[in-house]
């Protein structure tokens, strides 16, 4: 669902998310995405230590972030919020402000949250999301 067939991604990250995601990283180790569709802090895009959250079958794989000089940063979604968002990009960038207790940038002052775009006619064909007819 997250890569298409020539490498698609559903997903991506800004330039000044990927440095703080190497700092966070050092400090940290590996990192994950969740994007829950619960309330409180569930619209923001959570990071953790990767096997600090666990995913399962109720969750997407969107793909994964590729930021020089990591490995690559897996992002999921709960499948329910996936069914409202199927057709969006999304791009994870880090600003100013105070994330949830839960993620791992909250102590730094800074949030990470999500800016979206609609699928292009090319990617919407690529995730077999054209209409049929």
């Amino acid at each position: 669902m997250g890569t298409g067939e020539s490498g698609t991604s559903r997903v991506a990250v800004t330039a000044e998310a990927g440095d703080f995601l190497r700092r966070l990283t050092a400090a940290h180790g590996p990192l994950m995405f969740h994007q829950s569709g619960g309330c409180c802090d569930g619209s923001s895009p959570m990071c953790y230590p990767v096997g600090m959250f666990r995913t399962g079958p109720g969750d997407v794989r969107l793909g994964e972030l590729r930021i020089d000089g990591l490995e690559p940063i897996e992002v999921f979604m709960s499948a329910f919020q996936f069914e409202y968002w199927k057709y969006t990009h999304l791009t994870i960038d880090v600003v100013d402000g105070r994330g949830s207790g839960f993620s791992v940038e909250a102590p730094e002052g800074k949030r990470f949250l999500i800016r979206s775009r609609l699928l292009d006619d090319a990617e919407l064909a690529e995730f077999g999301l054209l209409p049929q007819g």
